[in-house]
């Protein structure tokens, strides 16, 4: 397989896996399974949480397609690679920069991750505006911050 065919196959199942995550965060987290994100929501400072087990379900995929189509580094690895990138994107941006599950990033600051982290954070809020994304939030949050001119450096949990 040539290299451009490769890159666009990462980029494409990267970008794809934002509409996954949606629908799953909607349906799945939010819906039978909210047993497992309940405690996303109620967050009390706990190193683990039963959520975390959604990263495991959503890295079998990944590894499974790596797995299979290593051998011939067919397309089946490079959707694996494209799914691996995006599960280390929603990673440091959710659980480090949003959330600090660990300390580092937290001084990064644009408008894009501004906006899109207060999406996020109105998603935890006590009134719910419905945005199930991870890296890419309703275009109002970004209309808001980039009209404004806002570039923000404040905290965030």
């Amino acid at each position: 397989m040539a290299w451009y065919f490769a890159i666009l196959i990462v980029l494409g199942s990267f970008l794809m896996m934002e509409f996954v995550a949606w629908l799953t965060h909607k349906y799945v987290m939010h819906g039978f399974l909210w047993i497992l994100h309940r405690d996303h929501h109620e967050r009390d400072g706990r190193k683990y949480e039963w959520n975390d087990l959604f990263a495991l379900m959503f890295a079998i995929p990944s590894i499974l397609l790596i797995y299979f189509g290593f051998s011939g580094f067919d397309y089946r690895f490079w959707i694996g690679i494209g799914i691996f990138f995006y599960g280390l994107a929603y990673f440091l941006f959710h659980d480090v920069y949003v959330h600090h599950r660990l300390n580092f990033l937290s001084e990064l600051h644009n408008r894009y991750l501004d906006a899109t982290v207060k999406a996020h954070l109105d998603h935890h809020g006590p009134k719910f505006y419905g945005n199930y994304g991870f890296l890419v939030a309703p275009f109002k949050y970004y209309a808001e911050v980039y009209s404004a001119g806002k570039h923000k450096k404040e905290k965030h949990k």
